[in-house]
C-alpha cells in the first residue's frame, strides 16, 4: 500500500527547488557550473547504489575498457547530469527565438523539418541522453508545436513548476499514464509527439539487443507508429559545449516499410534502439547509466529432461 503523501513536505521540497533555481539564475554562469561540479563530486561519493549500477552497465556496454576507464565514465556521467540540471534552470532566461543559434545546432534538419511541417503524425523518439528536455524546448522556440509524453511527478507543486518550464515555448505535456484518449486524439489530428524510448518494460516487453545485451522495451512506440501511420524520427541532444547542444536526427523509420512483416513491432523497436545506441556511443558519458535499463532479462526455459534409456 502506497504511503500517504504529506502536502507540507511536498511544499518544502518545491520551495527548496525554487530557491535553488533563483540562486543559480542570479549567479554568474561560471559559478553556476562550479556548483554543478561540486554537486556531481558529492553525488558520486554518497550515491553508492546508483554508482554501482552505472559501473555494472558500463562494464557490459564497453567490455574492452579497464576499471579506471569505467570509473572515469561514471564520474563524467554524474558531472554531465549535474550540469544538465543547472542548464535547465538557466535556459528559460537565456534561450529565445531570436538567439537559439547560440545554443542549438540542428544536425540533419532535412530529416526532421519536413516531417514537422507535414500533416502526417510524427513520433520523435529519444533517450535519457544529453539533455532530452532541450530538444522540445528548442523546437518550441523555433515555432514548432510539439507534444511530449512524460511521467507526472508525485509532488504536485514541483510537477506544476516543471510543467511550466516544459511548456514555456509551446510544447504540450501529455501524462504518461491515464491520458491515452488525449494522445490518440493528438495522433489522429497529425500531432508531433516526443517520447523516451529506452525504459525497461518488464517481462511483457519486447526484447531487443541494446549494447550487446537483451533489453526489454515497450511495444507502445512501434504500435502507435503502425496504428497511426506515423514515422519515427530517432533523435538525440548531446551537449557539445557549455550551454551548447546539437539536436541530431539519427534515423527516420517509416512504418509503411514494415507493413507486410509479421515481426514489425520487434523490427521497428530494434531499429530505433540501434539508432539510439549509435548516438550514445558518440558521447557515452551523457547517457543515464545510473538507471537499471537491463533490469528485466528473458526468462530461461528449463532444459528438457533426457529421455529414459531404452531397456
Amino acid at each position: 500500500m502506497a504511503k500517504a503523501r504529506k502536502p507540507s513536505l511536498d511544499f518544502v521540497v518545491y520551495l527548496a527547488v525554487r530557491i535553488a533555481v533563483c540562486v543559480l539564475q542570479a549567479l554568474p554562469v561560471r559559478w553556476a557550473f562550479a556548483f554543478a561540479d561540486g554537486l556531481a563530486w558529492l553525488a558520486y561519493r554518497i550515491d553508492k547504489r546508483h554508482r554501482e549500477v552505472a559501473r555494472e552497465n558500463l562494464r557490459h556496454a564497453f567490455p574492452d575498457r579497464d576499471a579506471d576507464a569505467i570509473d572515469q565514465l561514471v564520474r563524467d556521467c554524474y558531472r554531465h547530469f549535474a550540469g544538465v540540471a543547472v542548464e535547465i534552470a538557466l535556459l528559460p532566461r537565456k534561450l529565445h527565438v531570436d538567439n537559439w543559434r547560440q545554443y542549438v545546432t540542428l544536425v540533419h534538419p532535412e530529416r526532421v523539418v519536413p516531417a514537422l511541417i507535414r500533416p502526417r503524425p510524427l513520433l520523435i523518439v529519444t533517450a535519457h541522453f544529453g539533455n532530452w528536455e532541450m530538444a522540445g524546448f528548442a523546437l518550441g522556440a523555433l515555432g514548432f508545436r510539439t507534444y511530449a509524453i512524460a511521467r507526472v511527478l508525485d509532488n504536485p507543486p514541483l510537477e506544476a513548476f516543471l510543467k511550466t518550464f516544459r511548456q514555456a515555448t509551446g510544447q504540450t505535456i501529455i501524462a504518461k499514464k491515464d491520458d491515452f484518449d488525449r494522445l490518440a486524439e493528438v495522433m489522429r489530428s497529425g500531432g508531433k509527439v516526443a517520447t523516451l524510448g529506452d525504459q525497461d518494460a518488464g517481462p511483457r516487453g519486447v526484447f531487443v539487443e541494446f549494447f550487446g545485451r537483451p533489453a526489454s522495451a515497450h511495444k507502445a512506440v512501434a504500435l502507435m507508429a503502425i496504428e497511426f501511420d506515423a514515422p519515427l524520427v530517432v533523435t538525440g541532444t548531446p551537449r557539445v559545449g557549455p550551454m551548447r547542444y546539437e539536436v541530431i536526427s539519427e534515423d527516420v523509420i517509416d512504418p509503411r516499410d514494415y507493413a507486410t512483416r509479421s515481426d514489425a513491432v520487434k523490427a521497428i523497436t530494434q531499429r530505433y534502439h540501434a539508432a539510439l545506441e549509435r548516438l550514445i556511443r558518440q558521447h557515452p558519458e551523457q547517457y543515464f547509466w545510473l538507471h537499471r535499463r537491463w533490469k528485466t532479462q528473458p526468462s530461461r526455459k528449463p532444459a528438457p529432461k533426457p529421455l529414459p534409456h531404452a531397456a
